[in-house]
């Protein structure tokens, strides 16, 4: 139905008549898109963002949980504009809610029905793009979560000479990452066949729509990931390097080691963009492998979606959890005995077991355990049994009245230094989540001497919630969380026995004092914070400018009212790690008796390491006097934390106790950094080119 509205818009050579066409409605089920449309004639042959265009989109929708929806207005060229994506939590309805690009009032800012008129959260004025307008348009709602469904009752698109304009991405000093979905609709499962091509012409270079992919540019299977950052409106995904015929590839994203899984991580509700990196930096800077990141300008079927980070996926491989290849025909002997991934996480009977213990203060609550590696549907049954039983030794020798005996108890299954680093890492950054989901565990097959390889903690992961303030929780960055265990996700609490252990508690003390003399100062975190900062200061204004929620209160329920700045934001996160340092300064358990107290650069001195020549060209000798130092592993860093070189320290190198990196020359001047990590020690040295 068309509604003709005489509006009496005049311009300096001409007026047209603005017009409204109302559309009809359709069901809204779960997991599903539906496309509404409405029949748009007699308009001028061009609409653009400066005379004649599309103004105002309104919507009338029932439904019991709107933020599963995701919607759109498709124009008749099959352009796509965002009206808004998962918003309005667990309210109700769109009830006679307008978008206009001109609008006051953010959608983040409102609450629902959102009876009224805002501004989208998307591009919708890229309709507005040079087309004819005469023709079917469509509005596309899509329902991307289960339990809640519910029916458009009808929409209307308006044109006028007051178009709606959108913000045109054209350059950036970030990498570029553009997605092409070719009309699929991503969806939660499974993934979706996409084009997809990387821009970035190396550190501090401009790179331009406009040029020819560099990096990346073919196909990938996409899809959503997530589960709370997932209902906001800003989408994680994970995806695939794919051939095109939909098998999956290997392949080097931005300098990071070859592989077919990645993620691209959202920052809705982390308006600094370092709430991950950091904690990511300070587990790889402590010795472990922790996802190597980086951060991209994403624009998605020709609109602009933000800062993202772009990521590796937790998964085995030799260059992310290095554990044992465990092949299906391994059910028997040494075979069996790794590698294995598992985690904390959400589970369902078809995914993990429950594990014969309750923690400490809770008795009853039952604890899963999630297969990751393998997957839970090609893990053999003997290999269940085999990492269901060594979880269960485990526990029943920290339940047990030797727990502390070395041989008998906790120790004989758990690595220590990585349990430590785990737990400093995530009560640093105060990660709720970081005990009860996402909680990643591995462990490596044996040695065949009989060598127990045994269960290590981490890589850590999900930090979108931490490093913040929040009510229900610590108010003033004070409180341990290692012992919150019955929470949504219930957490194991082994935490809470091993603190029982003197020589425990006195371990992790010393390697937190430790630490604070070197990667957990306050000037060290605030300058990983500031290098952040930097790389995407001018980024930020157009993430901002798309999304609209800086000042609005957004995701975590903060305490303090929103930042208004993006720099009150830096400012909120370096104060808030100088607090909670300064609580866990006075707080931490265990003491100081026994501790050698052997940080970066007292290993350095302990084994006399030097590298040379510095400033170097080509080659670079490292040397040391003291010490064994053969197995451990070399990696020549630059400046950002990329491993640009890797090496193992030889027998042979370990006799003339040196050991020399060559064809370096094509490195750029800066500066590097030689870490050398061996079982628990580290050593790290500054040189420059």
């Amino acid at each position: 139905m068309k509604n003709a509205l005489l509006c009496l818009c005049l311009s300096i050579s001409y007026s047209v008549f603005c017009q409204t066409f109302t559309g009809g409605g359709g069901p809204i089920n779960d997991n599903t898109t539906i496309d509404i449309p409405v029949s748009v004639s007699g308009l001028p042959a061009t609409i653009d963002t400066t005379n004649f265009g599309l103004e105002t989109v309104c919507i009338d929708l029932v439904h019991t949980y709107d933020a599963d929806l995701t919607v759109w207005i498709v124009a008749p060229d099959g352009t796509v504009g965002m009206l808004f994506s998962n918003t309005g939590g667990g309210g109700d309805n769109f009830t006679n809610t307008c978008f206009n690009m001109d609008a006051t009032t953010s959608l983040s800012a409102g609450t629902a029905p959102f009876t009224g008129t805002f501004k989208p959260s998307g591009q919708m004025g890229l309709v507005n793009n040079g087309q004819n307008p005469n023709g079917t348009w469509k509005l596309r709602v899509n329902d991307n979560y289960g339990a809640d469904e519910g029916n458009v009752i009808s929409f209307s698109i308006t044109f006028g000479n007051n178009p709606a304009g959108y913000f045109s991405f054209t350059s950036s000093l970030l990498p570029i990452v553009e997605i092409n979905t070719n009309g699929n609709v991503i969806q939660n499962d499974p993934k979706v066949m996409a084009d997809m091509s990387i821009r970035f012409n190396g550190q501090g270079v401009r790179n331009y729509m406009t040029d020819t992919p560099s990096d990346y540019n073919g196909k990938i299977g996409i899809e959503y990931r997530g589960n709370y950052s997932l209902s906001l409106p800003q989408k994680p995904y994970a995806f695939e390097t794919w051939d095109v015929n939909g098998n999956t590839i290997d392949s080097s994203l931005l300098g990071m080691p070859s592989e077919s899984d990645w993620v691209l991580l959202a920052n809705y509700n982390d308006k600094s963009f370092a709430r991950n990196i950091v904690p990511f930096h300070l587990f790889d800077s402590m010795g472990h492998y922790a996802t190597r990141t980086r951060l991209v300008d994403v624009v998605m079927n020709g609109e602009y979606q933000g800062i993202y980070l772009l990521g590796e996926k937790i998964k085995r491989d030799n260059n992310r959890v290095d554990v044992n290849r465990l092949d299906p025909v391994e059910i028997s002997g040494n075979d069996l005995t790794g590698g294995y991934i598992l985690k904390i996480d959400y589970w369902d009977n078809t995914n993990s077991w429950q594990l014969n213990h309750s923690p400490i203060g809770f008795p009853g609550l039952d604890i899963h355990m999630v297969y990751v590696y393998p997957k839970p549907d090609v893990i053999m049954p003997q290999q269940q049994t085999y990492i269901q039983t060594y979880i269960d030794n485990y526990e029943n020798a920290l339940y047990g009245s030797n727990f502390t005996d070395p041989a008998l108890g906790y120790r004989a299954f758990i690595d220590v230094p990585s349990f430590i680093d785990y737990f400093i890492v995530n009560e640093v950054c105060r990660n709720g989540d970081g005990f009860k989901k996402s909680r990643y565990f591995s462990k490596d097959k044996d040695k065949p001497d009989g060598t127990v390889k045994k269960l290590k903690a981490g890589p850590v992961w999900d930090f979108d919630w931490a490093e913040k303030d929040m009510w229900g929780g610590s108010e003033d960055g004070s409180q341990f969380i290692y012992g919150a265990c019955d929470q949504d996700v219930n957490a194991p609490g082994w935490y809470i026995r091993l603190l029982e252990d003197t020589l425990f508690a006195n371990e992790l003390r010393c390697r937190y004092d430790d630490l604070r003399r070197s990667i957990l100062k306050e000037s060290y975190i605030d300058a990983k914070i500031d290098s952040v900062a930097s790389a995407v200061n001018e980024s930020q204004v157009w993430h901002y400018q798309t999304w609209g929620h800086l000042g609005s209160a957004t995701g975590t329920p903060e305490v303090e009212a929103p930042s208004q700045t993006y720099a009150e934001e830096v400012q909120r996160l370096k104060d808030w790690f100088h607090r909670r340092l300064t609580w866990l300064d006075a707080n931490m358990p265990g003491t100081l008796n026994g501790c050698s107290m052997l940080g970066i650069q007292d290993l350095v001195n302990t084994h006399k390491i030097t590298a040379y020549p510095n400033p170097f060209s080509s080659i670079i000798t490292v040397e040391w006097t003291q010490g064994d130092l053969v197995g451990a592993q070399l990696a020549v860093r630059d400046g950002s934390g990329r491993i640009i070189k890797t090496q193992e320290i030889s027998s042979e190198s370990a006799y003339d106790k040196s050991l020399t990196l060559t064809d370096l020359h094509e490195l750029a001047s800066g500066v590097y950094f030689i870490q050398i990590v061996k079982g628990d020690e580290r050593a790290m040295l500054k040189i420059i080119k």
